[in-house]
């Protein structure tokens, strides 16, 4: 048996009435249907002191049948909760853990399926503590497509458990809870549990008096877990002195919080919880010891510079018996980690009190975090120092600087874009950029030049739409074509009007992506640059040909080509995407050896530079011309290794639709429901449409009319929400087809 739980943040062995709870993990755990269990919950509420005292006895009895055992939490890897955050570190880090040969292959959804398959090889239990950084408030959607994937699959099929602890349900899983999925929604302790747990932590009182204590605090775990250690520590354990606690009202363990904060004024104490405010994941030894240096920080490490280790050490002892600290971790010598809620309380409060005081603790923190990273890191492990160097340098305020010494320079590597070509971590450098943003993705912060902002603007919705979260990814894009007008940036801005429209043509929004395409014609003009010409010309000509005015697409095509070839003689067809959705359209009007010749030819480019999209989408083209499923299966693979999920449903319908031709009935229905989910979770509604139209025909083939008739519904829905009227045609084929069949029946 392998086990891995030292990112579990450690929590105090006590627990209280949670018998309940602990039977149903057990329960769960032996229930071979059951395949993930959900721990819900408010802050503080106990989950993960639960999920710990549950580990603790399954380890005391050989883990019960369990071959691998790793536990992983969020918070531990710097996502505090209303922050943007990543699951990078955890898939890189359990794919290697699992042995997976490359970490960084494949595309974000990729990399979850295969850590689903690794985790399914042997019976493993698998611990995600802290969930909700990685949702979207209010609704609990996750974020990440990596971690959907992955509990996707999990939840369909798994020998072992995964145990989930979040303060927001998944909504991604409760059309399963019930039956693979379980959800144990965490309540508050009740008033005699509540008691008994007071009683315990050393407070005096009548039963009646505890109880009532309990209730006052609704029975909140972390809340009672103050009240009772201030009581017990400096009143003597007296219930009847926590009316010193004033206001105990929702907020409870804000309360307790404060009122530790009257105790510990003028101590050593209150330094060490403002210095972990400033922390979003456990504030590492070294870190911790280049904020106490001299000279102090004002009104932060006044009392902290210079302490004895004697003296620092019974502080941390003052504070964990105050159970402000978690007990110390063996794994981890030196480090210091406590609750979220205190983190976020204590680092509100230095902020709004303090502000210079925050600033130069965060100054230190960069420069510390920026000297001890490797200068250009290769994994997303290495990665991690820079990255927390670019989170403290921006709260310091020094967004500038940050944005040219480090991300520019050591995690982009500048044109190279390491973090995301070579590493494909979107996530993690989306989080980075966030924090250039107030509010992501809304506005970049005013420290940055004009230049910058736009930079990270489009950056931002790269990484948002290869995420699959095209509808976060128009504001960025649109920000960012603002910002370009305004300087009359010309070209950039008639490229990121282009962007615009293609995303916005993805997301099923014909008409707004046609007038987007109009703009970039008419800003690429303006600025005379003959590729932003073309580009423009060959964006609006693929808007309009989805709407069905296929003269139009034509003949914007034709002029976009001349275009091309005034501005390269050496290139004198449309090549990459632009190419691509040409031969979309010729292949439509039945021009199959035209096509060929093209694709031939641009295939030809695409090889001697190397650039897998541009090689994936010219075996589609060529594939479909020659009906060859050779091209087909090195356009999917390639479009994979291209990581940009928003195109592979090109490869992957092209191959179902030669497939079913070919009467491989079954792999094309595998490739089918593979391109209808990715569309599905990234809102790609001309891509669900297409997907519903080969359903249909790939349903009559096998003789499955319900589905058809169902599918060609779906279908026709969706052309008739986007104005996808190319494909009117094909729509009153099926429907005839379907129709007929009905009649034959």
């Amino acid at each position: 048996m392998i086990s891995s739980t030292v990112k579990l943040p450690s929590t105090s062995p006590d627990l209280f009435g949670r018998e309940r709870e602990l039977a149903a993990l057990e329960a769960a755990w032996d229930n071979p249907r059951t395949n993930i269990v959900t721990l819900v919950a408010f802050g503080g509420v106990g989950k993960t002191a639960l999920v710990n005292v549950w580990l603790n006895r399954m380890g005391a009895e050989n883990w019960r049948g369990a071959e691998r055992v790793l536990g992983w939490s969020f918070y531990s890897q710097g996502a505090a909760e209303g922050r943007q955050a990543s699951a990078d570190p955890f898939i890189d880090a359990a794919l290697r853990w699992f042995g997976d040969p490359d970490p960084t292959q494949g595309s974000p959804w990729e990399k979850g399926e295969r850590l689903a398959v690794v985790v399914r090889r042997q019976r493993t239990l698998l611990v995600l503590d802290g969930l909700e950084p990685l949702q979207h408030p209010p609704g609990g959607g996750l974020k990440d497509p990596a971690l959907e994937s992955l509990l996707h699959e999990l939840a369909r099929d798994n020998p072992g458990l995964c145990v989930l602890t979040t303060r927001l349900a998944v909504d991604d899983l409760k059309d399963l809870a019930g039956t693979s999925v379980e959800i144990i929604d965490l309540e508050n302790l009740a008033p005699e549990d509540g008691a008994n747990y007071l009683a315990h932590l050393g407070v005096k009182g009548t039963p009646e008096e505890l109880r009532q204590a309990a209730q006052e605090l609704d029975g909140h775990a972390l809340a009672l877990t103050l009240l009772g250690t201030y009581l017990t520590i400096g009143q003597e354990g007296d219930v009847r002195r926590r009316d010193l606690v004033p206001r105990l009202t929702s907020a409870h363990a804000r309360r307790m919080m404060e009122a530790y904060e009257r105790w510990f004024e003028g101590q050593p104490e209150l330094d060490i919880l403002r210095l972990m405010g400033l922390f979003d994941r456990p504030a590492e030894h070294g870190a911790l010891g280049r904020l106490r240096r001299w000279p102090p920080i004002r009104d932060l490490t006044e009392r902290v510079e210079g302490l004895g280790d004697c003296e620092w050490d019974a502080a941390l002892d003052n504070l964990r018996q105050a159970r402000l600290l978690n007990p110390a971790d063996p794994h981890q010598p030196g480090t210091l980690d406590c609750h979220p809620l205190v983190r976020e309380h204590f680092g509100e409060k230095l902020k709004a009190a303090a502000p210079a005081a925050w600033r130069k603790a965060h100054r230190r923190l960069y420069r510390y975090y920026r000297s001890a990273a490797k200068y250009l890191p290769d994994t997303i492990e290495e990665m991690a120092p820079l990255l927390a160097a670019v989170a403290h340098g921006c709260q310091a305020g020094r967004h500038q600087e940050v944005i040219e010494d480090l991300y520019w320079r050591r995690i982009q590597r500048e044109d190279e874009h390491f973090i995301t070509s070579k590493l494909g971590a979107h996530g993690a450098d989306l989080a980075a950029l966030a924090c250039f943003f107030d509010p992501p993705w809304e506005k970049p912060v005013a420290g940055l030049s004009e230049s910058d902002k736009s930079f990270v603007l489009n950056d931002a919705a790269v990484d948002l739409r290869a995420l699959g979260r095209l509808a976060e990814a128009v504001q960025p894009l649109e920000a960012s074509l603002k910002t370009y007008r305004a300087s009359e940036d010309w070209r950039r801005a008639a490229i990121a009007a282009g962007n615009v429209s293609e995303l916005l043509l993805t997301l099923g929004a014909i008409d707004q992506a046609i007038v987007h395409a109009e703009q970039s014609v008419e800003l690429a003009d303006r600025s005379g640059d003959s590729f932003a010409r073309m580009l423009g010309r060959t964006t609006l000509a693929d808007a309009l040909h989805q709407g069905g005015r296929l003269a139009e697409a034509q003949r914007l095509f034709e002029e976009a080509e001349q275009v091309q070839q005034e501005g390269r003689p050496d290139y004198p067809l449309l090549c990459s995407f632009a190419g691509f959705r040409y031969c979309d359209l010729l292949l439509g009007e039945g021009k199959s050896d035209e096509v060929r010749d093209r694709a031939e030819k641009t295939l030809g480019w695409s090889r001697s530079h190397n650039v897998l999209l541009d090689l994936g989408l010219d075996q589609v083209s060529l594939g479909r011309a020659t009906q060859a499923a050779d091209y087909l299966e090195r356009a999917v693979s390639g479009l994979r290794q291209a990581g940009l999920q928003h195109h592979l449903p090109l490869g992957l319908m092209a191959r179902a639709w030669l497939c079913r031709l070919h009467r491989d009935f079954a792999r094309a229905q595998r490739d089918l429901d593979e391109a209808l989910l990715i569309a599905t979770r990234g809102s790609m509604r001309l891509h669900q449409a297409d997907c519903h139209l080969e359903q249909a025909r790939l349903s009559l083939a096998t003789g499955d009319r319900e589905r058809a008739r169902s599918s060609v519904a779906a279908a026709r829905a969706l052309i008739g929400q986007t104005g996808y009227h190319r494909r009117d045609a094909e729509l009153g084929s099926l429907l005839d087809a379907t129709e007929e069949n009905e009649t034959n029946t």
